[in-house]
């Protein structure tokens, strides 16, 4: 009797087991509240902001894109696909080596930027989609791309403010490339690091309070409480001055205001491009007010900078990892004793 129920039991599981399997490919797959994609049989769909996106499977994996912004191309680098990049707008703010080298061979073409795209060469390119941030304002170059064939898809990563949210990208990228296991592989590893490296932030004995940003004109835009750097700087054990602000948003906010806010920081993370401290003060004289810029530590995130590019904004897009890792590494340096700072540089 036992025997029978349990031949039933097993056949019972096997078969719900059978029935489960097509619904799992209707569920998205959520990166952020922002994008999330799935697969029916016949297409896949994304859905990234107000847009919604239906590509028929006959056309993937995709072999030839544009990227009509770099902060893109750390997804491609990471994924070994920077041969699959065609055409991409900006090749100087690019800092990735493999594919300056890709331009300067005219394996990739120059589209032109934000202040005119070259409409002709990207059309004559024939690229099997356009991948780029929605910007308002180019609504009808987008239509004009559009009724010439071309699949173009929007994707902000910009928006998000979760560190791995950013590197979940990954996945969708690797469906669209034929890199499933390559992008969950890639985005598991840099999670399981991110996570490990948090731990080990939370077994320091001390939290410095954090300063963020710099002045532009008369405004000193502070990053909000709910942004991404506020996020890093919660991750690797720091207080940051504006962590009980509830926007995701930089906020505009006077000298005077970040003076009082700022009177007890440590550290003064992400200043510009500066290669000198002294610099600060061409900008802003008021700075000597502030006791971190006498007594604390600056950082820049011009550590990896060539010309107009930087890879905190390319693969520090995707590897949330080692961006946290550098600022561990900046508030708690006894934890990583023999790590060196990856994006970020001190500024003496």
């Amino acid at each position: 009797m036992k025997s029978t129920f349990f031949t039933f039991f097993m056949l019972f599981f096997l078969i719900a087991c059978k029935k489960e399997a097509p619904t799992k490919l209707n569920d998205w797959q959520i990166i952020s509240e922002n994008v999330q994609f799935k697969e029916d049989e016949g297409n896949f769909h994304i859905k990234s902001g107000n847009f919604k996106f239906d590509i028929p499977k006959e056309k993937l994996p995709f072999k030839k894109v544009i990227l009509l912004n770099a902060s893109l191309v750390g997804y491609f680098a990471e994924l070994n696909l920077e041969h699959n990049i065609i055409g991409i707008s900006s090749p100087e703010y690019v800092y990735s080596k493999k594919i300056q080298q890709l331009v300067q061979n005219g394996k990739i073409q120059n589209v032109g930027n934000e202040q005119k795209y070259d409409l002709e060469k990207i059309i004559a390119l024939k690229p099997d989609a356009i991948f780029t941030n929605y910007i308002a304002s180019f609504e009808n170059t987008y239509d004009l791309i559009k009724k010439n064939g071309i699949e173009i898809i929007f994707l902000d990563e910009y928006l998000e403010q979760d560190p791995l949210e950013k590197s979940k990208y990954l996945l969708l990228f690797g469906q669209l490339f034929n890199q499933e296991q390559a992008a969950a592989s890639r985005f598991d590893l840099i999670a399981k690091r991110y996570d490990s490296l948090t731990a080990l932030a939370k077994s320091a004995a001390n939290r410095p309070i954090v300063l963020a940003n710099e002045m532009y004109g008369n405004q000193w835009f502070l990053p909000g409480g709910k942004s991404n750097l506020a996020q890093f700087i919660h991750d690797a054990n720091a207080i940051y001055i504006n962590a009980d602000n509830a926007e995701s948003k930089a906020i505009p906010l006077s000298f005077e205001e970040v003076f009082v806010k700022g009177q007890k920081a440590e550290y003064w993370v992400n200043i510009g491009n500066h290669q000198h401290k002294r610099e600060l003060l061409q900008i802003n004289p008021n700075y000597t007010k502030l006791p971190v810029y006498n007594q604390g530590k600056l950082y820049t995130i011009n550590g990896r900078e060539v010309g107009k590019s930087n890879d905190y904004f390319e693969s520090g897009v995707v590897r949330a990892d080692l961006v946290l890792q550098d600022y561990i590494k900046i508030f708690h340096s006894e934890l990583l004793p023999d790590y060196k700072l990856t994006y970020l540089r001190e500024l003496k």
